[in-house]
């Protein structure tokens, strides 16, 4: 039995968020728009949902087919519906975000797109639409999640690593300088997330450095317990 309602339908878009880190910090990947309105201008990744497609599904369809960016997770994020966010009428976008290392992925721009690059997140263009509001609440969301699931800062890092290289990429996805000592004795003694190897650096300017793993097990019990890795 089908069901239809006499109301007006406003058009649903996903638009997707995804940071990348690389020795430069933080970045963000935005397209150039090929179509109006806005055409030329910068803007995040995304495109309007098909009648009966999943929103998860649409999302990273419409990533894919502008960017050639496959194979990332992606988290709902929050739901922009103000009026006059689209010239082209009542169009709520449902965003999404994720985080990726650079060096793991290529992008190419693709359907609707003149070109596609990364921008630093404090570097980027003006954005159409509503999409420079997306981007800061991403942006929150993702400086929070760090705080209560370090686990996705470990995610981008080899298997072994410097704590200098630890502590550059927390500097780079919290926007801020990090004191040494501090971030140092919370990884090794207080939340002990991390475990000292007997390899070195090699082939790298200066003194050869430590390198270090995940201590998964540990992370675990401490998330458990609700713990909060906050500096």
């Amino acid at each position: 039995m089908s069901v239809t309602y006499d109301f007006p339908r406003p058009a649903v878009t996903v638009d997707t968020v995804v940071f990348g880190v690389d020795d430069e910090g933080l970045k963000v990947l935005l397209l150039q728009r090929d179509a109006e309105p806005f055409a030329g201008w910068w803007a995040l990744p995304g495109g309007f949902v098909h009648e009966h497609e999943e929103l998860d599904d649409a999302a990273l369809r419409a990533l894919s087919s502008k960017t050639r960016l496959t194979r990332i997770y992606l988290e709902q994020l929050y739901t922009f519906g103000e009026r006059g966010r689209d010239p082209r009428g009542h169009v709520i976008a449902v965003a999404y975000y994720g985080l990726v290392r650079l060096r793991d992925h290529r992008v190419r721009a693709a359907t609707g797109a003149r070109d596609v690059a990364w921008f630093r997140v404090d570097q980027q263009p003006k954005l159409p639409f509503d999409h420079s509001r997306i981007v800061d609440v991403a942006l929150e969301r993702l400086r929070g999640k760090v705080t209560y699931q370090p686990s996705l800062v470990f995610e981008l890092m080899p298997p072994k690593f410097t704590l200098t290289q630890l502590q550059q990429l927390y500097e780079a996805i919290l926007g801020t300088a990090l004191d040494k000592r501090n971030f140092r004795k919370k990884m090794l003694t207080v939340w002990k997330i991390v475990a000292e190897t007997d390899e070195r650096t090699e082939g790298t300017v200066g003194p050869p450095a430590r390198l270090y793993t995940f201590d998964a097990a540990a992370y675990r019990k401490l998330a458990r317990s609700g713990f909060q890795f906050q500096f």
